[in-house]
């Protein structure tokens, strides 16, 4: 086995020795004069002209009418290769251009549906007013645009919610606005019968909640607002229970039916508010004659045939009951 200790102290002393040897003073020389060669560099750099660099320019389309659509794909970026002084070209390194910004609804006044040639030029020299522009691509930008169909679809939501503890989602979830617009062709919009969400996964919430989602992305159709928000109510549970009696009707007068048990434990969830206004009253199991005579087994599963409508959860112990008629001839 390597005794590592004693190895750390053989090596120490020497590790000790090599480093209070070690010439600092001309290390640190030589870091300053490589440091001051560098700042020279970069004072030519930033003095010395025709200096080329080529930049990602993203795009940005505005005053887009919500009814149309482009004919073409409309390209969200453009590369451009420029020529300029070494402190604009360290500046656009670092900085990054700006976004080219192109008002479709300006252009269309115009009767401009590509651009191209010099106008392209033009709003290119906008971005970087003192460099010279060597190339660029795309060439052109088609923005012609068609007007759509439109629709009204409810949104519907797609994903999954959780609870934390004794909470429980109250009712229905609801969405902000509940009703979008799907613009596309009229024969896309046929098969459209409502706009979903993006999947999205809400867990461990703890109380009403809400947020924004994303409305889920269809080819060719264009959905406005294409964000909306979610309303989730949630409120604390508690858990409740009764003993219920089993009631028979369509009885003829000369039987007499038992039942084993006659009452059923019936387990339930209530928010705090409606806790205390939840009585034995409240619920009911009733079993038709008609159903008892059939079964030949004697035993029968039972279900509530009446319950308060805000309880949740509702539960039966047991789930089913053995009978036996008794006659009074």
């Amino acid at each position: 086995m390597i005794d590592v200790k004693a190895i750390i102290e053989i090596w120490k002393p020497r590790v000790r020795a090599y480093f209070s040897n070690f010439p600092w003073r001309n290390l640190l020389a030589f870091l300053f004069f490589l440091l001051m060669a560098y700042i020279f560099w970069l004072m030519l750099f930033f003095r010395r002209e025709n200096v080329e660099g080529t930049y990602r320019v993203p795009i940005k389309y505005v005053n887009v009418p919500e009814d149309v659509v482009f004919d073409q794909p409309a390209p969200q970026h453009i590369d451009v290769r420029i020529s300029d002084v070494g402190s604009q070209i360290f500046r656009y390194d670092i900085l990054k251009p700006d976004t080219l910004r192109i008002d479709v609804g300006e252009y269309h006044q115009k009767n401009i549906q590509t651009i191209q040639g010099s106008e392209l030029r033009y709003i290119l020299n906008n971005l970087f007013p003192k460099a010279t522009l060597l190339s660029y691509y795309p060439a052109l930008i088609p923005i012609s645009t068609s007007k759509l169909e439109k629709k009204q679809l409810a949104v519907v939501f797609d994903g999954e919610i959780t609870t934390s503890g004794a909470n429980l989602v109250t009712d229905s979830i609801s969405f902000i606005p509940e009703i979008v617009t799907a613009y596309s062709s009229k024969k896309i919009l046929e098969t459209l019968t409502h706009a979903t969400t993006e999947y999205t996964v809400f867990d461990n919430l703890k109380a009403t909640s809400q947020f924004k989602i994303k409305i889920k992305k269809v080819e060719s159709v264009k959905f406005v607002p294409d964000e909306v928000e979610i309303y989730i109510p949630i409120k604390e549970y508690t858990e409740k229970s009764f003993d219920i009696p089993i009631t028979c009707s369509n009885l003829p007068k000369n039987l007499e039916v038992k039942f084993f048990p006659s009452q059923i434990r019936v387990s339930f969830l209530a928010t705090l508010e409606d806790y205390k206004k939840i009585g034995p009253e409240d619920f009911a199991i009733n079993l038709d004659y008609n159903k008892l005579k059939a079964r030949e087994d004697g035993k029968i599963e039972i279900e509530l045939t009446q319950s308060p409508a805000m309880i949740r959860n509702p539960r039966l112990s047991p789930g089913s009951v053995e009978f036996l008629f008794e006659s009074h001839d």
